[in-house]
Formats: C-alpha cells, sequence, structure tokens
C-alpha cells in the first residue's frame, strides 16, 4: 500500500505541503488556518476530506514540535489537562453531530463552509493583535490561577468543536486566549502547551473523521512530504523573518480566505 501511495503523489499537493510547511515554521500559526482553506479554494476538495485529513495532517507534525517543546520543558501540564478536560469530549461529540448532518443531506458541507469563514476570519485578527492583546492582559495582571480553571476549560470546549468542524482554532486563536488567561507565564510555554495539547485533539478528531470516510491517505502523505522539510526550513528562517511584514501579510490571506468562504 505504501508503495501505492508513493506513486500517486501530486507535485502540487506536495508543493501546497511545503507553503503551509515554511509559513508556520515562520509564523508559528495553525497549519489548518492555511492548509483547509487552500484545499477547499484552489484544489476542489470536499470540505468533510480537507478538515480530515488536515487534521491528522496536524496530529502528525504537531508530534514532532511537542515532543520538542517537552524536552525543553516549555510545556504547562496543569493548564495542558485543563484544555483537554474541554476539548476531547466537545471534539467527539462535535465529530458524531457533524456526520449526524451530513446523513440528512448537504447540511454538514454548508455547516463546515460557514464556520471555517468565521473562523478564519477570527484567526487573522488574532494573528494580526496578539502582541497588543498580550501588553493589555499583563497591565491588568491577570486572573487568579484558579479564577482561571473555568475559563480554560470552555476555551477548551470551544477549542475543540472548532478544531473538529473546521480543523481552524487551536494555533493563534488559542495562543491568544491562553496569553491573556496567563500573562504572567512565559510566552513558550504557553505556545508549547498549545502545540502539545493541539496533538491529542487533532488525533482525536482526525480520527472520527478517518473512521466516517473523511480522510484520504494519498493526499495526507502528499501534504507531509512537502510539510516536513517546509517546517524545518521555515524554523530556521524564522529568527531573520521580518514579523511585523509577515503577520500583516499573513492575517490578509485569511481574512481574505475567510470572505471568500462566505461569499462563495
Amino acid at each position: 500500500m505504501f508503495q501505492d501511495l508513493l506513486g500517486h503523489f501530486d507535485v502540487m499537493h506536495v508543493t501546497a505541503g511545503l507553503f503551509v510547511g515554511v509559513m508556520v515554521g515562520l509564523t508559528g500559526v495553525g497549519g489548518g488556518s492555511l492548509m483547509t482553506p487552500l484545499l477547499v479554494l484552489m484544489f476542489g476538495v470536499n470540505a468533510k476530506t480537507a478538515v480530515g485529513t488536515d487534521l491528522l495532517f496536524a496530529a502528525i507534525t504537531k508530534t514532532v514540535g511537542s515532543t520538542v517543546h517537552g524536552w525543553r520543558d516549555t510545556v504547562d501540564w496543569r493548564i495542558f489537562r485543563r484544555l483537554a478536560a474541554g476539548s476531547i469530549p466537545a471534539a467527539l461529540l462535535s465529530v458524531v453531530a457533524l456526520q449526524g448532518l451530513g446523513e440528512i443531506g448537504a447540511q454538514a458541507e454548508h455547516v463546515i463552509i460557514v464556520f471555517l469563514g468565521f473562523m478564519l476570519i477570527l484567526t487573522a485578527f488574532a494573528a494580526l493583535f496578539q502582541k497588543r492583546l498580550m501588553r493589555l492582559a499583563r497591565r491588568g495582571g491577570g486572573r487568579h490561577d484558579r479564577r482561571a480553571l473555568l475559563p480554560t476549560v470552555l476555551l477548551g470546549a470551544f477549542i475543540g468543536v472548532a478544531v473538529s468542524i473546521s480543523s481552524v482554532g487551536a494555533g493563534a486563536i488559542g495562543v491568544t486566549a491562553l496569553l491573556m488567561l496567563y500573562p504572567t507565564l512565559p510566552v513558550s510555554r504557553i505556545v508549547g502547551t498549545d502545540i502539545v495539547h493541539a496533538v491529542p485533539l487533532a488525533l482525536v478528531a482526525g480520527s472520527g473523521h478517518w473512521l466516517y470516510g473523511d480522510v484520504d491517505p494519498v493526499l495526507l502523505v502528499s501534504l507531509l512530504v512537502g510539510s516536513i522539510p517546509g517546517v524545518i526550513v521555515g524554523s530556521l528562517l524564522s529568527s531573520r523573518a521580518p514579523d511585523h511584514i509577515l503577520r500583516p501579510a499573513l492575517a490578509a490571506v485569511l481574512l481574505f480566505s475567510g470572505l471568500k468562504l462566505l461569499t462563495s
């Protein structure tokens, strides 16, 4: 089977994986924000298949990143448990509900397109104003740890629903919200925690889509072939990349993609 997959690589899909990998390495914004709309708008992939394939794509690629963060001890496992307590049950329920809609018509496709459009617009603003929001949260002193418990679980539930339906939400949105809830923590621990949390979440949601036949294995491997070297290249270049140019440009692309999906 593996040889069959190798024989069916699509150069355009490999190139798309490479592009998304480089952008993720440069900006840290989740691949779902870029990959899913790219598959739907440019390649005409069915929305459910795009989401399901991208979730497993994210689970595999972020496993490498989570290993690095775990080794560097940049993961707050207390926050991880709080997020997972909300996100995993929400992800399971969302996948089941989405498949229920699919059984009664084209509602699932419509829900995914609309939800994805709104999430891309929200991600664009989160990426653009992340540093400003973080500064405001630090001025306010943030929440006491116990008071942040329920908001963190609720944030996890929101991310679980968003990721399961659109594959978007665990990147810029999750990190921005966590920075506001825990402004005294180093950014590296917030980012590390978000990446590690994204692995089981994407795996659970992606496996659910796989069971319902919403994953294209050939497409998945093609994307991984391009994205893995892309992430490495982007990460190596990230220290030299002009963040003040990249983030507005990325936000503009996400905003355009979201509006395009909502008006298509």
